[in-house]
C-alpha cells in the first residue's frame, strides 16, 4: 500500500513539474499571493476572476492554477493583516489581533516570518494528511452530523467570549452582537426577512468581507487619525530580521503544532468555513497560556497557531471536495464547480479514473508552497516598505483599496456604506475597551448553528436530549459548561482577590 502510494505520489511529481503544468501552478500563486494583500479581494473574488480562463485550458494546469490561487491568497492575507491591520481575507481577521502590535513594536519582519514558517509547516502536514489519511479521516467526518456540529459550533462560541481583552462578559456581550448581525437577512425555512429595517439591500444578509474590514481596517484608521508617525517607524529593513531567533522559535513551535491539527481536523469537515477554525485555533492556545494576558499585545503563539491552522485547513479542505463532493466553504465550492466544467465527476472514483489530477494536484501543493516562500522572501522588503508611506497619504490608500475590495465582492455601493457604519461602530467600541474580534465569530457561527439546530430537531422531532444522547455531541456540550464553570470560577476568585487587597490596604492606612 505504501508502496503504491509512494509510486503514485512520483507519478503526480511528474505531472506537476511538467513545464506547462508549472508555469500555470506558478501564475496561480502568484496572482493568489498579489490579490491576496489587497484588502477584501481574497480566494474568492480572484477565482471568480479567473474561473473562465479554466474554460479553455486542459483539467490539469486548469486545477492547478485554481489551487494556487486558493493558497497563494492566503500567504497574501497574513501580509495586510501583520503590516495595516487588514483582514484582506476574512480568517486573517484573528492573525491583526497579535501580528499587528507586532509590528508597532517594530517586530513586523519577526511575525511575517514566523508566519511563513507556520504556514509551509501546517501545509507540508497538511499534503500527508491528504496522502495518508483521506479515507480515514473521511469516515471520521461522517460520523459528525448536525448534532454534533451545532455542539462543536457552540463550544467554539463559548471559546470566542474568552478571545478578548479584559471582562469575559464584556468578551460575550461582543458574540452576542455578531450573533444578532450574523441572524439579519432571509430566513432559508420561513422566506421571512428579519431586522433588515426597509432595506432590500440586507435580505441577502450582511456581507462578512464589509464586517470585517469596517470593524479591523476601517476602525483602526479611524482610532489613528491624527497618528503622524509611521505604523513601524522603528522597524529595521534588513532581511536577516524575517528570521526568528531560536527562542522565539521555541515559543511558536508547539501553538504550530497545535494549530495545524485543530486546521486538519477542521478541513476534514464539510461545511466548516476557515474563520471558525483560526478562533478556535486563537483560544485554544489563550486557554493553555500560562500567561493569557499578553495575547492581543503582541503574543507570537497568537500569530503562529492561526496561520497554522488556517493553512493546514486550506490544504485538508481538498479531501472532502475531492473524494465526496462537499465542499467545505465558498471557495472549495467554486473549485469543485471547475472539475465539473471540466467533465469531472468528483467522488470516490476520482482517484483510480482521474489519477493525473488527483495526484498531480497533491505534488503541485509542495510545488506551490515552495514557490510561494521563494516569492515572499525577497518581496519582504516591499511589504515592510509600504510602513515607511506617511500616515496622511496610507490613510486614503488604504480606505480606497477597501471600497474597491468590498465593492468587487457584489458590485454594490451599498455595502461600501455598511463598512463605513461597522468602521464607526468598531471605533466607539475600541475607545469603550471592548473587543471586537468576537463579534466576527459571532456573526459566522451563529447563522450556521441556527441551521443545524433546526436540522436536529426536525430530525429528533423536537427531543433536545439527542444533544446529550450523542457522545461526541455530549462531548463538546460539556466541555462548554466547563468552561462557563472556569470562567465563574476564575471571576469569584479575582473578586476575592480584590477584596482582600482593599482590606490589606485599608488596614494598612489604619495603621499609619
Amino acid at each position: 500500500m505504501l508502496s503504491q502510494t509512494l509510486t503514485d505520489l512520483m507519478q503526480g511529481s511528474g505531472v506537476a513539474l511538467e513545464p506547462h503544468n508549472l508555469m500555470w501552478s506558478f501564475f496561480g500563486v502568484l496572482m493568489g499571493n498579489l490579490i491576496g494583500v489587497l484588502p477584501g479581494m481574497g480566494a474568492l473574488s480572484a477565482i471568480s476572476m479567473l474561473l473562465p480562463l479554466t474554460y479553455t485550458l486542459h483539467p490539469v494546469p486548469a486545477i492547478l492554477m485554481l489551487a494556487g490561487i486558493f493558497y497563494g491568497s492566503q500567504y497574501g492575507g497574513a501580509i495586510g493583516a501583520i503590516l495595516l491591520n487588514l483582514p484582506c481575507h476574512p480568517p486573517h481577521a484573528v492573525t491583526c489581533l497579535d501580528g499587528y502590535p507586532m509590528t508597532r513594536m517594530g517586530k513586523g519582519g519577526t511575525a511575517l516570518g514566523i508566519a511563513m514558517m507556520a504556514s509551509f509547516f501546517a501545509a507540508s502536514f497538511g499534503i500527508l494528511v491528504m496522502i495518508f489519511l483521506s479515507r480515514p479521516l473521511v469516515a471520521i467526518a461522517f460520523k459528525f452530523g448536525p448534532a454534533e456540529l451545532f455542539s462543536i459550533m457552540l463550544l467554539g462560541l463559548l471559546a470566542g467570549g474568552t478571545l478578548a481583552k479584559g471582562s469575559a462578559l464584556k468578551g460575550m456581550a461582543m458574540t452576542a452582537l455578531g450573533l444578532l448581525i450574523g441572524i439579519v437577512g432571509t430566513d432559508v425555512n420561513s422566506g421571512t426577512m428579519r431586522f433588515t429595517f426597509g432595506f432590500i439591500e440586507l435580505s441577502d444578509k450582511v456581507e462578512l468581507v464589509a464586517l470585517a474590514l469596517g470593524l479591523f481596517g476601517v476602525a483602526d484608521f479611524l482610532c489613528n487619525v491624527n497618528r503622524m508617525q509611521m505604523v513601524g517607524s522603528g522597524m529595521k529593513l534588513r532581511l536577516k530580521d524575517m528570521r526568528p531567533s531560536k527562542a522565539e522559535m521555541k515559543q511558536a513551535f508547539l501553538p504550530m503544532v497545535r494549530g495545524t491539527l485543530v486546521g486538519t481536523l477542521f478541513g476534514a469537515m464539510p461545511g466548516t468555513g476557515p474563520t471558525i477554525t483560526t478562533f478556535i485555533a486563537y483560544a485554544l492556545e489563550k486557554k493553555i497560556s500560562r500567561t493569557p494576558g499578553r495575547f492581543g499585545n503582541g503574543a507570537l503563539e497568537g500569530v503562529a497557531a492561526p496561520e497554522a491552522a488556517s493553512h493546514s485547513k486550506t490544504q485538508v479542505d481538498f479531501i472532502p471536495t475531492m473524494s465526496l463532493g462537499i465542499p467545505g466553504d465558498a471557495v472549495m465550492a467554486l473549485i469543485l464547480g471547475a472539475l465539473l466544467i471540466q467533465g469531472i465527476q468528483p467522488g470516490p472514483q476520482l482517484i483510480t479514473e482521474h489519477a493525473d489530477i488527483f495526484w498531480g494536484l497533491i505534488a503541485s501543493f509542495w510545488i506551490g508552497n515552495v514557490l510561494l516562500v521563494m516569492l515572499n522572501v525577497p518581496m519582504i522588503g516591499i511589504w515592510v516598505k509600504l510602513l515607511q508611506v506617511p500616515y496622511r497619504f496610507m490613510f486614503p490608500s488604504a480606505l480606497f483599496f477597501i471600497a474597491v475590495g468590498v465593492y468587487s465582492t457584489n458590485n454594490a455601493l451599498f455595502e461600501i456604506g455598511e463598512t463605513l457604519v461597522f468602521g464607526v461602530l468598531g471605533a466607539l467600541l475600541i475607545a469603550l475597551r471592548f473587543s471586537v474580534a468576537p463579534i466576527l465569530l459571532g456573526y459566522v457561527l451563529g447563522p450556521l448553528m441556527e441551521e443545524n439546530f433546526r436540522r436536529t430537531m426536525l430530525l429528533s422531532r423536537g427531543d433536545l436530549s439527542v444533544f446529550l444522547q450523542r457522545p461526541i455531541s455530549a462531548t463538546f456540550i460539556a466541555a462548554g459548561a466547563l468552561l462557563i464553570l472556569a470562567q465563574v470560577f476564575f471571576a469569584l476568585r479575582a473578586s476575592r482577590r480584590r477584596r482582600h487587597n482593599l482590606d490589606v490596604a485599608r488596614m494598612q492606612r489604619s495603621e499609619t
